[in-house]
């Protein structure tokens, strides 16, 4: 007779620690006052992109937080103390190193002189600070940095940047020297017209989180709930929520066309030849836009690959190598079970039924098989998703030369928000007409336009019931693969539809919306040759059909 041992061991004391574990809260402390990274709203509660950030990581990593904001000088003393566990926005320096570690920084920080209008004395380097008096933040990162240089400086020390911005537009003292972007926030909030920056002298300051030394297993979480933010995007939205329009201001394009009237009005009665010279000047300004549009798709790329691509990376060997032990295992056991059958099926007939796996055999037999092809499916599953997560990141050519299959583009699209689809609709379906011809493009550039197209059905659902379907086709006529998306979502407005391809127009700003993603992507579209069209009933949905011209080089799929 064989015998069946299964051996469950069990530690009460590793469960009260892992219910301890679960039940800890962390205290995350920083700056009340320091715009728009962390702040108190009008109503007393914290607010700003490190505290959303810090919410989101507590989330996906399934821990509890107390995000406590107050003096920032206060704060360094109640982490030196124990009284809070982790900063989540400090600057990193050399210094800061000897007592704090620190995460992977999500965000630069740059330091800014400012002074008072009527100061014409400029500043090009610290020790041109030399007899000055200068306002800094007590225990900020200037303040730290000025008490290491051997400068004849008089430092005054307040409590946050807004109070150095106000004390310096009284009049009293020489110079401020703090955090560029909250500089420039407070003094727009405070209408301070009378103080300017003069250069930033102290740039690129990584910021993140930071802990006492010794509390690495802390800062571990966070830096992992950072990446996974990271992997997915997320963090990238919500530093484009507060951040990303600040940094981008909008460029005077009606003070641009005020100056050319004008010229063009003076060149018409000072010179005949005006039309030659326009010919000239509309030559220059295209080659100037194409110059711009290729240095301004380097610097995303760069961006794209510095906080998604090098991740990516990382991130894709450490998961490939367990999946990779998963599915080498899994033909193991698999050849293992097809050779103990026979041993399983006679015992079964001379003896009955047993338990295998605490469930009877009768039922494991048909079940053991399904389980295996289950996780073989699994761990493909996460093959792909990370092949496809490093091939979005990978740095593609700026060109059109590609043969792009549409129904390949979709698919690894829906892989990468397929999250976000779950979350959104219990009824999304695709139809994908096969076979489809390829067009000559940029499947990165598509694989954009589609995701946007997707995220944007899915935000305008408003309940788990409302359907999303998804197909792709070929139109015989104007010779155009298509794409259609269509939602049971609220729908747009009859007057904002001609607007949806507008720069920054956005019915979505109060949730943090920019209004640049439907404008990219009808740019991408319109490099391709093709059409972005919307068809929509407010209540009812919308109807988004994109169509890309075949080029005559490609061919039948």
């Amino acid at each position: 007779m064989l015998s069946f041992i299964f051996l469950i061991s069990s530690s009460p004391l590793l469960a009260r620690d892992l219910s301890s574990n679960l039940n800890q809260v962390i205290v995350v402390g920083g700056d009340f006052n320091y715009p728009p990274y962390e702040f108190l709203d009008k109503e007393g509660n914290p607010t700003g992109y490190n505290t959303e950030l810090t919410r989101e990581i507590a989330e996906v990593m399934g821990i509890n937080v107390d995000i406590r904001l107050g003096n920032w000088s206060e704060m360094r003393s109640l982490i030196q103390e124990g009284e809070i566990d982790v900063l989540q926005g400090i600057i990193q320096s050399e210094q800061r190193a000897e007592s704090y570690d620190f995460s992977p920084h999500h965000a630069i920080i740059n330091q800014s002189v400012f002074t008072r209008n009527d100061n014409p004395k400029a500043v090009a380097r610290i020790e041109d600070l030399r007899g000055k008096e200068v306002i800094v933040q007590e225990r900020g990162i200037m303040h730290d940095l000025m008490l290491t240089q051997n400068i004849d400086v008089t430092l005054i020390t307040v409590d946050t940047h807004a109070d150095a911005l106000r004390l310096l537009a009284s009049g009293k003292h020489d110079y401020a020297i703090i955090a560029n972007l909250p500089g420039l926030y407070l003094g727009r909030e405070f209408a301070l017209s009378n103080i300017r920056s003069i250069g930033q002298s102290f740039s690129a300051q990584r910021y993140g989180y930071g802990v006492m030394k010794g509390r690495e297993d802390i800062l571990a979480k966070f830096s992992e709930g950072l990446a996974i933010l990271k992997n997915t995007g997320r963090q990238q939205e919500i530093y484009d929520k507060w951040i990303g329009g600040l940094e981008k201001p909008a460029f005077p394009w009606k003070q641009v066309g005020q100056t050319g009237a004008i010229l063009s009005v003076l060149l018409l009665l000072i010179l005949g030849g005006i039309v030659i010279w326009n010919r000239m000047l509309k030559q220059e300004v295209d080659r100037r836009t194409k110059e711009l549009k290729m240095q301004q798709q380097q610097l995303l790329q760069a961006d794209k690959m510095a906080s998604l691509g090098v991740l990516v990376s990382g991130v894709a060997h450490e998961i490939n190598n367990p999946c990779s032990l998963v599915l080498m295992n899994l033909s193991m056991l698999k050849d293992v079970l097809r050779d103990s059958e026979e041993v399983y099926e006679t015992f079964y007939k001379q003896y009955g039924d047993f338990n295998l796996g605490g469930l009877p055999y009768e039922r494991m037999r048909e079940q053991i098989p399904c389980m295996l092809e289950d996780i073989s499916t699994g761990a493909n599953r996460i093959h792909r998703i990370v092949d496809d997560l490093r091939d979005f990141a990978r740095q593609g050519s700026l060109e059109l030369g590609e043969q792009v299959d549409l129904n390949a583009v979709v698919e690894v699209s829906i892989r990468l928000v397929d999250n976000t689809i779950k979350k959104s609709t219990d009824s999304f379906s695709k139809v994908l007409r096969e076979p489809l011809p390829t067009f000559l493009g940029n499947s990165q550039k598509i694989e954009q336009v589609i995701i946007n197209l997707i995220v944007n059905a899915c935000q305008s659902l408003t309940s788990t019931d409302n359907e999303i379907v998804l197909s792709t086709y070929y139109e015989e006529h104007s010779q155009s693969v298509c794409l259609e998306i269509q939602d049971q979502g609220k729908g747009i407005k009859e007057e904002n539809l001609p607007k949806l391809n507008d720069p920054f127009f956005t019915t979505k700003r109060d949730q943090g919306g920019m209004g640049l993603g439907l404008s990219v992507s009808s740019g991408i579209v319109r490099e391709h040759g093709g059409t972005l069209e919307y068809e929509s009933i407010s209540g009812v949905g919308t109807r988004v059909v994109l169509s890309l011209p075949v080029n005559q080089r490609s061919s039948k799929a």
